[in-house]
């Protein structure tokens, strides 16, 4: 499986590529919303690229899909404003991590979840979790190797569920770091077992170090769950509000874009437009 061998981000945009040039013709560059591990899998991945051909964007889904494997599709497609980033536009993440959780491991399971036989206590874990949430400084939820040197970053929101053996975790952040959500994971299967004492984790943030936490959870549970564009926030009342959806990606369906061109965009689009692809791997 390409997705266990080398990274996510590796292998689209290898595939991407390939895809659009078969498509359009010429090969442009593709910009991927994030860097994703290997064995990490998406189901919703934003990239973008730059392109002349005149063909409409809802063409270009099926067009694009006729040129990639089977184990990548793209479910969206949008053009965007010519300055948009896939990347650096992208004002927030969810992951979720899902568990196996039964005595017999499920083969259909296998590479999409860890398998976990023992007993989970969904409703401790999702209580823990909620100390995750808020600005934090995650030096402690960062593997070595990491090259950011600032290392805060806000989570909006983290629960844990179930739905009949699958156990999932799901955090959502403007940011994060390297291995950063397995770590998390991992800290939340200690506090399961009693390796960790309840409470724990506000202690191993202010602590900020690695070894204070639980282990690296295996790659395969973990999902690119969706990626988030705003336009810009305007403080009102003194508090800053989230504005308008630009764009998100969630699950697969794609809202509606609300973003407006200047006309020097127009013009430039007209020539040269940029096109925004949504893919699940």
């Amino acid at each position: 499986d390409r997705l266990r061998s080398r990274g996510l981000g590796d292998v689209y945009k290898r595939q991407v590529q390939d895809a659009v040039e078969a498509v359009t013709g010429v090969r442009s560059a593709v910009t991927g919303c994030s860097r994703t591990d290997a064995g990490v899998h998406a189901m919703t991945y934003c990239c973008n690229f730059r392109t002349e051909h005149g063909i409409p964007s809802e063409r270009l889904i099926p067009a694009l899909n006729a040129h990639l494997p089977r184990d990548i599709a793209v479910f969206g497609c949008k053009e965007v404003p010519a300055a948009f980033h896939a990347r650096y536009d992208c004002k927030g993440k969810e992951y979720v991590y899902r568990i196996c959780n039964s005595r017999t491991r499920n083969p259909f399971w296998e590479g999409r979840a860890l398998h976990y036989p023992y007993v989970i206590d969904v409703a401790y874990l999702n209580q823990q979790a909620q100390d995750f949430v808020g600005r934090h400084d995650f030096s402690a939820f960062c593997a070595a190797g990491g090259s950011v040197a600032d290392k805060v970053r806000t989570v909006r929101a983290a629960r844990v569920e179930r739905k009949g053996e699958i156990v999932s975790f799901f955090v959502e952040a403007d940011g994060f770091l390297y291995h950063m959500v397995r770590i998390m994971m991992g800290t939340l299967l200690s506090l399961e077992q009693g390796r960790l004492r309840s409470g724990a984790i506000p202690v191993i943030l202010e602590g900020r170090d690695r070894s204070g936490a639980g282990i690296t959870a295996p790659a395969q549970g973990l999902y690119l769950n969706r990626v988030y564009y705003y336009k810009a926030a305007r403080p009102v009342g003194g508090k800053s509000l989230l504005p308008p959806v630009h764009i998100t990606m969630e699950g697969c369906a794609m809202k509606k874009d609300q973003a407006v061109q200047s006309p020097a965009g127009r013009l430039r689009a007209r020539r040269k437009k940029r096109i925004m692809i949504a893919l699940a791997a």
